[in-house]
């Protein structure tokens, strides 16, 4: 594993709710969603429109583990802005991308 995907590892069980020193925050999580992400994605209940062809955060959520989620925000696709997101961004992200679907993967 490489020792990025460590630390992202670790800031996916802190956004799971394990405990932590790092603790994520789901309501900045939606702020950064809706400014860096609702362009084309579907971040949230109330949003009107996004891109056909990409995956609402809720679906994400529902398929991906939280450190899959975590490692696909530090390596993101090339059709992504450039975020430079901060671990702490990418762990607020993945706790608000859980809240959306709860039920669904948490753990590695």
């Amino acid at each position: 594993m490489r020792p990025f995907s460590i630390a992202v590892f670790g800031l996916a069980l802190a956004a799971s709710g394990s405990a932590s020193a790092l603790v994520a925050d789901a309501t900045q999580g939606e702020k950064i969603a809706r400014r860096w992400c609702a362009a084309c994605h579907l971040v949230a209940p109330d949003q009107k429109e996004a891109s056909a062809d990409v995956a609402p955060f809720a679906a994400a959520a529902r398929h991906k583990t939280n450190a899959e989620l975590a490692d696909f925000l530090t390596d993101p696709h090339p059709k992504m802005p450039n975020m430079m997101l901060s671990r702490e961004e990418i762990a607020d992200l993945v706790a608000y991308m859980r809240s959306l679907a709860p039920e669904g993967p948490k753990g590695p």
